[in-house]
């Protein structure tokens, strides 16, 4: 089909007919869609065009802006699911097909806020999807996939354009004034295109269709090593053997790829396993014929080693280059032809408005609180990367050279995601691949050897979580990337299975003491245990590579396990792996945050099975609606499902349903991210009981709980800990809207009552739903004027602030029958607090004091560092918990330097380009596995080197005293001429109008 056309009419009529029409004016001249297709597609947008209503309310968006993106859901569904045979797929016409970018630029959207609304249309149209498209839709839909793959690509991109700049001259007009009088060709920007259709090459052909960032950064490494090796010496930014860049040097010139692996710390054997890949791939689709560099004799390979090298005569030289471009485009093309995916060359068209902020009209969507660049995008993460995340700062010269002196890169998502790797493969590695003698001891000293148990079940269940494929039918690329996933998985495998032993035995060592015994049988007998174990071993490392597959809570359907049970072990994990980077033990806390949130008290999820034992009283309910988790399945079931999906060349998945409901479909891996961030949890402080306790039977009695069944010891820690989580989200909420410390307190205690008395209003919902419910009533009690419009909009400017969390909040109406069966549906939280919140929570509103809290203010006080307050059931608001301090600390005995977390309400205003370089975030590594006090170290002499600074701060005029982040981001924004910053603190919490 030709180029699309924009062609989505603006009007605010939700008129059933016109609707209709608009998207049938899409299909066809907007996409020039067939007969046949457009037929489809409407049968889709029939079934689901109810939703769209609540979609607008709920998202707070216009009519048009909710057409647009649900007439983009449609379609990309469509596109994802209708019936693609394996010949079928192949006869689709040229005209018929459409792709996800042809999609966009018709409904004039870009693809950050198409993946950010998506979970919205995934969550309210799963039911219909599963009537029209089957079971499997969400597998067939990759919707996971493909937005990881997205911001893969996108800091890809950015890492290799910020290395393309350091190692090759900014443009053709630095090459001469004869050269650039002849009017060629700007050959600097076809390199650069060169490299990275090279690097797609690799992707299509070698790679897996979605590959992990940390294999795709190795590839672009690749990719430079070659055009290092071809790029005419004339463009070079660097002198090979005086640059800061190549360091690694022998008797024979520089080590490129030793030199290269440095810069990145990337594998050597990886990048040159990667280079052959690379080089046989211009092989077969250059049809150039490979050559020994040290045979060559050209001047781009002077002052390199080139053992081990290969040169191809002519690459890039004038007479063949623009022909080779050529030949990878067309290659790209034939490749992905039927594929319906992104186009992945966009990622270095700088003008392609695809990854714009606003819609392809030129005009801003208007979505609250969405103004986020691609460095926020890592998510599945939720997201993917910090805002505040450092920027490739320009180094210094040396001799005449741009680049870092220590020959690193800058801190970036993917140097991140490499140094972490790093230590995978400096820590892990080098471990065996069988229980230590020390583990063996506390094994064998159980009431039977339980040694080759633990060895048959981690070979079960990661093979489980890692599985191979062995479809001899493949042929060409196809058994190339096949083989290449092989050799992946076979050897995640191994690192998982060598960091699960590895903390096992770290943890039989604690355990030991604790009980001052080495039988620790009821432990090491435990099914389930080990299974988190593994689960937990295997997550950190597909977090280390960034998976844009397998993405949580993938380990937990195929371990059989559940939410709860991995939220057992999380922190004693995070505890007994003392080399852990910082960066995964954030991503494990975040995972644990992530778990308590809302994945717990999901269908399915073991936390039910607990609950009825220790508060019976909720047992009918939970029944009710079916909440129980089902039978883990034993590991036979799965070795014999494994060996079954092996032989179909199918996905190896557990027997067991997952526990997950449509709404966490989307549910991305956290990126790593500054601490001044994280979520602050102190779980660290919570009541603790030996693991052999909270993985026991429920109803056995703790031996340590005074009483208790380790049912109630359980539910009680995971109370407390919900309590500390919410404590945390209510905290930022109500300095974000700039309420008083009593509607905090009042807030607080409400959510604490309802947790520990209404427990029902929790099944099957995400726990800031109630948070939100909390605020609003507490502000309706208190006559503030705080619409939920308000309250949604500021929180979705919070970390977890999610759109799908407020508009599509679970209910079930059991008494409303529809052709037989019980409806359940998902609505806007407004409709929540109306229908099914308030009646439930009526007669706890009249323990709330609230005759102190009719005001708002422009300040926040501090948490206070209390112990928890009264018990449930008093009057009284409970005390706000104990959260850490968050009142600047001096940090210098000479000077009068102090520092403390950014607050929520005045991230937004530090954000910007011309702000942020002035503000040192403490916590992003500056080297690896580097400590804070060394990360300040490093920030000072940074701040206190001879650099020249572009604008200077002038506070000579003000009196002693602290100077506030909002006068600093003030002072930014006026001398960068930018005056959209409102000088009132409050005043970006009234651009809309409130509502009645």
């Amino acid at each position: 089909m030709g180029d699309v056309k924009p062609l989505v009419s603006t009007s605010n009529s939700m008129d059933g007919d016109a609707f209709e029409a608009r998207f049938t004016d899409l299909c066809k001249k907007g996409l020039s869609l067939d007969e046949k297709t457009c037929s489809g597609a409407m049968k889709l947008f029939k079934e689901t065009k109810h939703l769209v209503s609540s979609n607008v309310s709920a998202a707070e968006r216009t009519v048009e802006e909710a057409e647009r993106f649900w007439f983009s859901f449609v379609l990309y569904s469509l596109n994802r699911l209708s019936e693609k045979g394996g010949d079928s797929a192949q006869q689709k016409s040229d005209e018929n097909r459409f792709t996800l970018c042809q999609i966009l630029r018709a409904t004039r959207l870009n693809i950050v806020y198409f993946f950010e609304e998506l979970p919205q249309f995934v969550v309210k149209a799963g039911l219909v999807l599963t009537n029209m498209y089957g079971e499997d839709w969400e597998t067939r839909l990759e919707a996971k996939e493909m937005q990881a793959n997205f911001e893969h690509l996108t800091l890809i991109s950015k890492s290799y354009k910020r290395a393309f700049r350091e190692l090759f001259l900014s443009s053709d007009a630095n090459i001469g004034k004869q050269e650039s009088a002849t009017g060629a060709p700007d050959y600097l920007s076809k390199y650069h295109r060169f490299g990275w259709l090279l690097f797609l090459a690799l992707r299509v052909h070698a790679f897996s269709h979605f590959a992990d960032l940390v294999t795709c950064a190795i590839g672009f490494v690749s990719v430079l090593a070659i055009l290092i090796l071809h790029v005419p010496i004339c463009y070079r930014n660097f002198k090979i053997n005086d640059s800061p860049h190549f360091v690694k040097k022998g008797e024979k010139g520089v080590d490129l790829l030793a030199s290269l692996c440095n810069m990145y710390d990337a594998s050597e054997a990886d990048l040159r396993r990667t280079l052959k890949m690379t080089n046989k791939l211009m092989e077969d689709i250059l049809k150039k014929r490979p050559c020994p560099a040290s045979e060559c004799k050209t001047e781009t390979l002077e002052h390199i080693d080139t053992d081990g090298l290969v040169y191809f005569d002519g690459l890039l030289e004038e007479q063949s280059f623009l022909s080779n471009l050529s030949i990878l485009e067309n290659d790209y093309d034939d490749a992905t032809r039927n594929r319906g995916d992104l186009d992945e060359r966009l990622f270095i068209n700088e003008e392609d408005s695809l990854l714009g902020f606003g819609s392809l009209s030129g005009e801003d969507v208007n979505i609250s609180g969405i103004k986020r660049k691609f460095d926020s995008i890592p998510s599945p993460s939720k997201t993917i990367s910090s805002p505040l995340s450092p920027h490739c700062h320009r180094a210094s010269h040396v001799n005449g050279v741009l680049g870092p002196l220590n020959g690193k890169v800058a801190s970036t998502p993917v140097s991140t995601a490499m140094t972490t790797a790093k230590w995978l493969r400096s820590f892990i590695c080098p471990l065996p691949s069988r229980p230590s003698a020390e583990l063996q001891h506390f094994l064998s000293s159980c009431d039977k050897d339980v040694t080759n148990d633990v060895i048959r079940r981690a070979h079960i269940i990661l093979e489980a979580i890692f599985p191979c494929s062995h479809d001899c039918s493949l042929t060409g690329s196809l058994r190339s990337a096949n083989l290449m996933d092989n050799t992946w998985m076979e050897q995640r495998r191994l690192e998982a299975l060598k960091l699960y032993y590895r903390v096992l035995e770290a943890m039989c060592t604690a355990e030991a003491q604790i009980l001052r015994a080495p039988n620790l049988t009821s432990l090491l007998t435990n099914e389930r245990f080990h299974r988190c174990m593994l689960a937990c071993s295997a997550e950190l490392v597909l977090a280390t590579h960034k998976t844009a597959t397998m993405l949580f809570p993938t380990v937990l359907g195929r371990t059989g396990i559940t939410a709860f049970d991995l939220s057992k072990v999380i922190e004693s994990f995070i505890r007994h792996e003392k080399s852990l980077p910082r960066e995964l033990k954030r991503h494990l806390n975040s995972l644990e945050e992530r778990l308590l949130e809302s994945m717990v008290w999901d269908k399915g999820s073991s936390l039910y099975n607990t609950l009825i034992v220790a508060r019976p009283a909720l047992s009918s309910e939970i029944n009710r609606l079916g909440l129980l988790a089902e039978p883990m399945p034993s590991l036979d079931a799965i070795a014999m499902h494994i060996n079954f999906s092996e032989g179909q060349n199918g996905d190896v998945r557990s027997p067991k349903r997952l526990c997950t409901d449509y709404r966490s479909v989307l549910v991305e891996r956290n990126s790593f991210t500054s601490p001044v961030k994280d979520r602050l949890l102190a779980f660290s402080n919570l009541r603790k009981a030996p693991l052999q306790s909270v993985f026991a039977s429920p109803t056995r009695p703790n031996p340590v709980g005074g009483g208790e069944t380790c049912a109630e010891t359980g539910i009680n820690i995971f109370f407390s800990k919900i309590n500390k989580l919410a404590a945390v989200r209510i905290n930022g909420m109500v300095e974000r809207l700039q309420l008083s410390q009593e509607i905090r307190e009042s807030v607080y205690f409400l959510f604490q009552q309802i947790l520990s008395q209404r427990t029902s209003l929790f099944f099957n919902h995400h726990i800031d739903q109630i948070i939100l419910c909390c605020l609003y009533v507490v502000a309706k009690l208190s006559q503030l004027e705080l619409p939920f419009k308000e309250i949604t909009s500021n929180y979705r400017k919070q970390l977890q602030g999610r759109p799908e969390v407020y508009c599509s909040v679970f209910v079930d109406r059991s008494s409303t029958q529809q052709n037989g069966r019980t409806r359940q549906d998902h609505v806007g939280i407004v409709a929540f607090y109306n229908t099914k919140f308030i009646p439930a929570i009526k007669h706890l509103l009249e323990e709330l004091d609230l005759s102190r809290t009719t005001t708002r203010t422009t300040q926040v006080p501090e948490s206070n560092n209390s112990n928890d307050g009264p018990c449930p059931g008093s009057p009284k608001v409970a005390s706000f918990p104990s959260l850490p301090d968050m009142s600047p600390m001096k940090v210098s005995a000479k000077h009068n330097v102090y520092v403390s977390p950014l607050r929520a309400s005045k991230m937004d205003a530090l954000i910007s380009h011309s702000a942020r370089s002035y503000y040192a975030c403490v916590g992003e590594s500056t080297h690896a596995f580097q400590s804070p006090s060394k990360d300040l170290t490093a920030i000072n002499n940074q701040l206190n080197s001879t650099r020249n600074i572009r604008i200077k701060l002038k506070f000579d005029d003000l009196e002693g005293g602290l100077v506030s982040d909002s006068m600093v981001a003030n002072s930014l924004y006026l001398q960068s001429g930018s005056h959209t910053l409102a000088s009132s603190p409050g005043a970006a919490l009234k651009s809309e109008q409130p509502e009645s």
